[in-house]
């Protein structure tokens, strides 16, 4: 079935970037992104993450595959996206000693539509900084600022490239709020993040990338559940492994010991747990230090990379 334009506002398909000496940064990768929805790409550090946006934002070409954001090449129509799209690139440039409204206003007259500077500030945190020449702001206020620039025009689609890197607590939980906003407003954004709590938190989908290729795709809560939960305790004082229940039966995928603690990893957690706890009702038994969680998404993305780096050993 085609998709329309207002289904999705960006679809990527089989996209590949080859760097000088033949380096494949992107290696096939396939995804869409809904309008009014945010969707985060994860990976280490030359997963492939911002050659990806590199070529959404149209500053390349794509060495392979089909690329296309609001039904348009970005790269060779990129008049008909540029005005339609915001950006906020890892690092900006700005001059020195322009203050943070000078800048503004610059950007803001070459900006289509801009909305008013004063207001791109403020929301971003920023209103009451506007005489600050760009030089005296904290690494922190310079990421708002790029930020506010990338808003300026209003965009339908807005690129953020690891956007609350050198941020404070407060000041990451302020952009999510305000990201949520324009989401919520319509605005399609995608995102690059090192953070796997604000990707958990934040986006309605992710995709991991590793070595140039998505690992895994769907909600936070898909991927992580695609990765076993566990269970830990310590053995009771004269119990051995082989006095619990068959593990198989309980739906345990794996398990290691330490000493008299055991690790259970189970894909049904409510089954194990019931059946754990109901031989040790039976035998009369304690599990001391029990702890059963649902894998995190860090979890998920560690286990993501270490399975990904053994298939490619094989």
């Amino acid at each position: 079935m085609e998709h329309s334009e207002h289904e999705h506002v960006i679809e990527v398909t089989d996209l590949r970037r080859v760097y000088g000496g033949g380096f494949e940064a992107v290696r096939g990768i396939t995804l869409s992104v809904a309008r009014g929805e945010i969707y985060a790409l994860l990976g280490t550090n030359g997963a492939g993450k911002t050659s990806t946006v590199e070529l959404l934002e149209g500053l390349a070409p794509p060495d392979g595959g089909r690329v296309r954001v609001l039904g348009h090449d970005p790269y060779r129509e990129r008049t008909a996206v540029r005005p339609r799209t915001g950006v906020m690139l890892q690092e900006g440039g700005f001059p020195a000693e322009l203050t943070v409204g000078e800048t503004v206003r610059m950007w803001a007259g070459c900006t289509t539509g801009a909305r008013p500077p004063t207001e791109a500030l403020r929301l971003v945190g920023l209103g009451g900084r506007t005489d600050v020449r760009v030089k005296q702001l904290s690494g922190g206020e310079r990421r708002r600022l790029d930020l506010a620039l990338a808003l300026l025009g209003r965009p339908e689609v807005l690129f953020l490239d690891e956007p609350t890197t050198g941020l404070d607590v407060e000041g990451r939980r302020d952009t999510w709020e305000l990201v949520r906003a324009l989401r919520d407003a319509g605005t399609t954004v995608l995102l690059t993040t090192h953070y796997l709590e604000e990707a958990e938190d934040l986006a309605d989908r992710i995709a991991i990338l590793h070595a140039g290729r998505i690992a895994a795709t769907g909600t936070p809560a898909e991927v992580t559940a695609a990765q076993p939960a566990r269970i830990s305790f310590r053995l009771p004082r004269g119990y051995f492994l082989g006095d619990l229940p068959p593990l198989g039966p309980l739906g345990v995928s794996g398990h290691e010991t330490d000493g008299d603690v055991v690790r259970l990893r189970t894909r049904e957690l409510q089954r194990t747990a019931t059946g754990l706890l109901a031989w040790a009702e039976r035998s009369r038994v304690e599990l001391h230090a029990l702890d059963m969680r649902s894998a995190s998404l860090e979890e998920a993305f560690l286990r993501i990379a270490q399975e990904t780096d053994t298939e490619a050993a094989a």
